[in-house]
């Protein structure tokens, strides 16, 4: 709580929530939406949950509040957003929270998860479920940064859509939140994003690419005489070739690596009638790079899966459902926002001469639950030393000197970030801001 202080997070979420309380007796719209990260970060995983954390005495006195909102409340705050007030506040946010890191080249990862419903939820159809077939989903959709570790855009799409469904306005959008100066080196993708037109899409852009090619009928006949093989170990060989399939603009080239099949261990990759005993894997790329060095990059994006596992299991993001979609997807995208201010205060907080170990691999990144288990519940009792509050942390879940060191590298960081340069306003801005001034906002 003092990091996000500190970042000024509060006013930042005031000053771009599209909507604002009106009551003289409600809870601030900001403070709900602060109460509600911090119940997840405790381990809320429904709206109910967080009656739990407003029992909490010593969390109130540590924030100042007098009154904590509750889970009517917070259902109240996301049932407020519609399309427009999400397209307003979690872009500016996001916008927000990339400007405290310092430029950056950056590997995108894209992927799709189902979000699985039990109702009659708005946008939850039946669509592709390979565990529970004909289950009403949700299938959002994620653009992730592999280093620094943060989640730069996310949609929350209808149950019946394909993972590449409006891949090209989603990351049209993604790509707009980067800070000036960002570089992209490049994007990473499953196959369910093999498309021609979304080649297309990267190539107009000069975007780098890696994407696993879905075995079509056409590839497997090119796979299975195949020849060229250029052996990494006994286990594994390389070779390539360029293909210009049916639907396609022009020629591109694809990365092939086949493995071969072992008792003792599970050999990643599709197998081909005609040829046993290997499994291949294919890729098409932009990229000029050995086909070994392509293919060992692309493994990297398994920690893509990580982060989707971390919001699901870690940080309930498939768990804050109501019947319309928009408040849904209000929860889902304030979950998402909860990720990055988790990964922002790792950031804070690792030593500085922790650094990635290459392109495309983070740093050392704990998950949620490790940080919630380690640092953030600690047994406590609020009491007062004279006038002043204090807080007396349990020596057996770790005390203070095992946080004060978290505290004050945090407070650090954040001073280091250089203020955002700013025109002075004008007499008439200034008259302006004084006119419509509200007295009560402080």
């Amino acid at each position: 709580m003092e990091f996000w202080r500190e970042l000024g997070l509060l006013a930042a979420v005031r000053e771009r929530l599209p909507f604002t309380y009106t009551s003289p007796n409600a809870i601030g719209a900001a403070e709900t939406l602060l109460a509600f990260w911090l119940s997840v970060t405790a381990g809320a995983r429904r709206f109910a949950h967080v009656n739990l954390v407003r029992g909490d005495v010593a969390l109130r006195q540590l924030l100042g509040w007098r009154r904590w909102p509750g889970d009517d409340a917070v259902r109240d705050f996301f049932g407020r957003f519609e399309w427009k007030q999400i397209e307003e506040f979690f872009p500016a946010l996001t916008q927000w929270l990339l400007a405290k890191l310092p430029t950056q080249v950056v590997t995108l990862d894209l992927d799709s998860t189902i979000f699985e419903r039990f109702g009659q939820q708005e946008g939850a159809r039946k669509g592709y479920h390979p565990r529970k077939p004909g289950r009403r989903s949700h299938h959002p959709i994620l653009a992730v940064l592999a280093e620094p570790v943060f989640i730069l855009h996310a949609w929350l799409r209808r149950g019946d859509t394909t993972a590449g469904r409006g891949v090209r306005a989603f990351l049209t959008e993604a790509l707009a939140l980067l800070p000036a100066g960002w570089q992209v080196r490049t994007l990473r993708a499953d196959s369910g994003f093999f498309d021609g037109a979304f080649l297309d899409f990267l190539e107009e852009r000069t975007l780098p690419y890696v994407i696993v090619a879905r075995l079509t009928t056409t590839l497997k006949l090119r796979l299975a005489g195949l020849g060229g093989w250029r052996e990494l170990d006994g286990d594994y060989a390389v070779t390539e070739f360029a293909a210009r399939l049916q639907g396609w603009s022009r020629e591109r080239r694809f990365v092939v690596v086949r493995e071969r099949i072992r008792e003792t261990k599970a050999a990643v990759g599709r197998k081909l009638l005609d040829v046993p005993g290997y499994t291949y894997r294919l890729f098409v790329t932009n990229r000029a790079e050995s086909p070994e060095g392509l293919w060992r990059d692309y493994n990297r994006r398994a920690t893509m899966e990580q982060r989707i596992d971390e919001l699901k299991h870690d940080l309930a993001a498939d768990d804050f459902c109501r019947r319309s979609f928009f408040a849904t997807e209000a929860a889902f995208r304030a979950v998402v926002a909860l990720f990055n201010l988790l990964s922002l205060w790792q950031t804070a907080t690792r030593p500085a001469s922790a650094a990635s170990a290459g392109p495309g691999q983070p740093a050392r990144h704990r998950r949620p639950a490790t940080l919630r288990t380690e640092v953030f519940i600690c047994g406590a009792i609020a009491g007062r030393d004279g006038r002043r509050p204090v807080l007396h942390l349990s020596q057996s879940w770790g005390g203070l000197h095992t946080r004060k060191p978290l505290i004050e590298q945090s407070l650090v960081w954040v001073r280091a970030i250089p203020p955002p340069l700013q025109n002075p306003p004008n007499r008439q801005t200034k008259l302006l801001l004084n006119s419509t001034a509200d007295p009560t906002q402080n």
